[in-house]
């Protein structure tokens, strides 16, 4: 589910790209958030009691972050090949997997670094400045959607969260994209953006989420440092982009150093604090580590299907 969520996110962008030249990438952004937020509001239709004050408040920013994230991206992907785009957006999670007190915290840092430089390719202008500064804020975009939908997602049940959240982004998305689009969209355009919009980021959204039930954070973590190999290799097949040798060689740098930062930083269990509710509500109390299995097998329920799990670092 991990993997087939991460290559949806990046089909998605691929055959996007072809879109610019008719809506641009402000408007083919704007529109995919618009029919995402539309989907989920209809599919899973939240009621206002599903969510508190406070947590619709997150729920808010949340979406705010993600329609940051999807429109940067864009920009980004207008000027760069989809691979170093990718792996430019990737520093966000992996400087969230930096942060702390971690061993070898310093040698990750130094190989994503060095693994920049050489996407970059600074030393003779190898990338588009403007294209390098979306993918980084795109990258910050992504840090903070990490932690805001840790927040939200072991604070509100199921898919609520998201269905409060990517309506915002919807109505911020489009918003954005109306001048862009206010002469230039047609209906054949809306209907490949619908198909599009759920390509990315509806399935991949709910395939994280069904891939959350069963595996640890740390594990849905490392297979997500995978997504720039992923866009790579996307890139080259779908849209013709062949990386030189600088390139390629950065982004192996990146993705080993997001490997490594994200196997060093799991996230610690709820032992002192409050466990994160259940997506299917009240059920037993959840159990860790070594237990999972022995738990399962007593109770005869199939792995995940009831046991709470940590939201942990959600992808787009």
């Amino acid at each position: 589910m991990a993997a087939t969520s991460m290559s949806t996110v990046q089909l998605g962008s691929a055959l996007t790209v072809p879109l610019f030249g008719q809506l641009g990438a402000l408007g083919t952004a704007g529109l995919r958030l618009g029919w995402a937020g539309l989907i989920l509001l209809v599919a899973i239709r939240p009621r206002p009691r599903d969510v508190s004050s406070r947590d619709l408040f997150a729920c808010t920013v949340l979406g705010l972050v993600t329609a940051g994230m999807m429109v940067f991206f864009m920009l980004a992907i207008a000027r760069l090949p989809l691979g170093t785009a990718s792996a430019l957006e990737f520093l966000g999670p992996l400087t969230v997997s930096l942060l702390g007190p971690r061993r070898g915290r310093l040698v990750w840092a130094a190989a994503a670094a060095t693994g920049v430089v050489l996407l970059t390719e600074p030393w003779h202008g190898g990338a588009d400045p403007a294209g390098v500064g979306s993918a980084l804020l795109a990258a910050g975009c992504w840090a903070a959607y990490i932690l805001l939908t840790q927040r939200v997602g072991d604070r509100v049940t199921g898919l609520k969260g998201l269905a409060v959240s990517m309506p915002v982004a919807g109505v911020l998305g489009a918003a954005l994209a109306a001048p862009a689009l206010a002469e230039r969209l047609t209906w054949p355009a809306l209907w490949t953006m619908l198909a599009l919009a759920v390509l990315s980021p509806v399935v991949p959204f709910a395939l994280e989420f069904l891939a959350l039930r069963r595996l640890t954070t740390s594990a849905f973590g490392t297979l997500m440092s995978l997504e720039p190999a992923i866009a790579l290799m996307v890139g080259l097949l779908v849209l013709g982009q062949r990386p030189g040798a600088a390139a390629t060689l950065g982004l192996v740098l990146v993705v080993v150093a997001s490997v490594g930062a994200t196997r060093a930083g799991v996230r610690p269990a709820a032992s002192a604090h409050e466990p994160p509710a259940s997506p299917y509500g009240p059920g037993p109390e959840p159990v860790r580590g070594d237990q999972e299995e022995t738990a399962v097998c007593q109770s005869g329920l199939a792995p995940g299907s009831e046991l709470s799990h940590p939201a942990g670092e959600s992808a787009r």
